[in-house]
């Protein structure tokens, strides 16, 4: 069964976790003295560069401690509204069957420019109130948008772990996976990785899975590519790979999410595979791929990715029979992604006016979407009298009736007085 190795080997107890003894100590202390009471700093911060293990500690202290994890990404919870509405009273009451609860705020760093809308100033308030331990997770913890926030949090820094560390890890896994490798193989990938043990750990599986014996000569490779491969490199080597394994093992060389080289892949194979049967077999593939990555989102079960990788990557590849290379042909961006990029604004805020529904109606934010907005859209353009009732009753800011009308601010302020 395929599962990614920072997933299959994740430390399930704190003991597991590697490097960062006084941080992890700390963190203890501090959820100690919630047994005696509520403390002065009621939130953490964790914060220092990706991959060092600040989500996986928070886990594995849950575990020790037997407490229910509630864990949410931040960057994904950016309005104030939505954020009170998941944390705030999950802050405030207890679990069902008594256990004590932690909650985790991930990617801190995702509220932070023009997206945060009222999130740092909710999670603040939140801290305030909470009657249960909150830790929050950053890359950096002194970004000048949470110098409120740092007044009521007790800062733990993670540094990066020392490379022999790094280093008995990988030899943990190997020994798990039974496989048998070279001191210098493991020295190689764990020097390489700079402190950073899920990239570690990614070019280790990249390397050896599906080995019992892993060699330096197995590793070197790693070497002749930066830490960060250019995307257009990555996606030469998969559309233009000569072998299965090939196509695969370029796809472990991209600093990016599986979804995110799908997209990429989608847009750019017509461009570079032009014969009319070999892009039917291409596009077949990333179909099949797609149809892998909506059963790993639905049911959760990662036995599904080594079909997904397989059919984007090897599938695509080996679809390339009859296209002959005819100059160069230069890679894009995939424009669904800029679309949704676009549209963001647009989307926010009609999820904004589906919550407003979903309160007053009690359906999801979803059925407000598609069974209520285009009938508002129609009052609203033709009925000011009815849109002004309605405005009051779902209690729409004016931006809100802005959009519902189409036709400007000013519009909007007069929908409001009437009301």
């Amino acid at each position: 069964m395929y599962l990614p190795w920072t997933i299959k080997h994740k430390p399930r107890t704190l003991k597991e976790v590697i490097g960062n003894e006084e941080a992890k100590l700390e963190l203890v202390n501090w959820i100690k003295s919630w047994d005696r009471g509520i403390p002065e700093k009621r939130a953490a911060f964790l914060y220092g560069p990706p991959g060092v293990g600040k989500t996986v500690t928070v886990e594995a202290l849950a575990n020790d401690f037997q407490m229910e994890l509630i864990e949410k990404n931040a960057s994904d919870y950016r309005t104030e509204e939505v954020i009170k509405r998941f944390a705030g009273l999950a802050s405030q009451y207890g679990t069902l069957f008594g256990r004590r609860r932690i909650i985790l705020l991930d990617e801190l760093d995702g509220l932070t420019g023009n997206a945060d809308k009222g999130g740092v100033k909710a999670i603040t308030d939140i801290i305030k109130e909470t009657q249960c331990p909150v830790i929050l997770i950053a890359n950096n913890a002194y970004d000048p948008r949470f110098i409120t926030l740092r007044n009521y949090c007790l800062l733990i820094e993670f540094k990066k772990p020392k490379v022999s560390e790094v280093l008995e890890y990988l030899k943990v896994i190997c020994k798990r996976e039974g496989i048998q490798a070279e001191d210098a193989a493991l020295k190689f990938i764990a020097n390489r990785s700079e402190g950073d043990v899920r990239s570690a750990i990614i070019d280790l599986q990249a390397t050896a899975q599906g080995k019992k014996i892993l060699t330096y000569n197995d590793v070197a490779w790693l070497g002749y590519r930066d830490r960060q491969e250019n995307i257009f490199t990555v996606l030469k080597m998969i559309i233009y790979a000569r072998t299965c394994d090939g196509a695969k093992r370029a796809a472990n060389m991209a600093d990016i999410d599986m979804d995110m080289l799908f997209e990429w892949i989608y847009e750019n194979v017509p461009s570079h595979i032009t014969d009319p049967h070999d892009l039917a077999r291409a596009m077949d593939a990333l179909s099949l791929a797609d149809i892998y990555r909506g059963r790993i989102k639905r049911t959760q079960d990662w036995s599904f990715m080594r079909y997904f990788i397989d059919y984007m990557t090897a599938g695509v590849a080996m679809s390339r029979v009859n296209t002959k290379v005819a100059g160069w042909a230069p890679f894009k961006f995939p424009q669904r992604i800029q679309m949704l990029t676009k549209t963001k604004s647009e989307r926010e805020m009609m999820l904004g006016i589906a919550l407003k529904i979903k309160r007053k109606c009690h359906i999801s934010a979803n059925r407000a979407i598609k069974e209520f907005l285009p009938y508002l859209r129609v009052i609203f353009r033709n009925n000011s009298e009815m849109a002004a009732k309605i405005a009051k009753w779902l209690e729409l800011d004016p931006e809100m009736i802005n959009y519902l009308t189409g036709s400007g601010i000013e519009t909007a302020k007069k929908t409001i007085e009437q009301q």
